[in-house]
């Protein structure tokens, strides 16, 4: 557990959310794809796997294919719903394949492969006029982290959300938690310069 988890800042989550357009097939797709990153903290992997009855509207809740077929059943936030709607109603092509999520040039199809959503998430940072090292998706996913540690959640909590299995995978994150490390850490000799 040598490295520290790579999370997108929240003002950067914000301004890629922000210059997505809700006018467009490809921007209500994007927007709900990154609200999923963003709010649930999925995987690529989970977000091309999304079935059309992955949904149930009526529980308000999201049934996701993690890792190793594990499935999870999530809450889904209403905002996150409301973006996945907007792209049903207003976006989503009409096509015999029953994925969430549809390319939008034909052959009209799933996104296929995570790296779908990777290039997707580039886009969309390149769009809100960021600079930074990083350009995955993954990156969504630890800023969640970091988020829900700054506003006191634990790291079971955390893992639980996440879908972790083992404790250990979580505990990464115990390294972006600056707060609870400062009391910790031991004066520098000679003072401070």
């Amino acid at each position: 557990m040598t490295g520290i988890p790579r999370a997108i800042a929240p003002e950067h989550v914000r301004a890629v959310l922000a210059h997505c357009s809700h006018l467009t097939t490809v921007g209500r797709r994007d927007y709900a794809i990154l609200l999923l990153l963003a709010r649930l903290g999925l995987r690529s992997s989970e977000i091309v796997s999304l079935m059309l009855d992955s949904i149930d509207w009526e529980a308000g809740t999201i049934r996701v294919a993690g890792k190793g077929n594990h499935s999870a059943l999530l809450p889904l936030p209403v905002e996150v719903g409301e973006a996945i709607a907007d792209y049903l109603h207003d976006g989503r092509p009409v096509c015999s394949s029953r994925a969430l999520f549809l390319r939008v040039l034909a052959p009209i199809r799933s996104l296929g492969a995570p790296q779908t959503v990777a290039t997707i998430v580039g886009a969309a940072i390149t769009r809100a006029g960021i600079d930074t090292r990083h350009r995955g998706s993954h990156q969504f996913r630890h800023a969640l982290a970091a988020d829900m540690l700054r506003h006191g959640a634990t790291l079971s909590e955390i893992g639980s959300v996440l879908r972790h299995h083992h404790a250990k995978t979580t505990g990464i994150y115990a390294k972006v938690d600056f707060a609870a490390l400062r009391p910790l850490s031991l004066p520098w000799p000679g003072g401070a310069t």
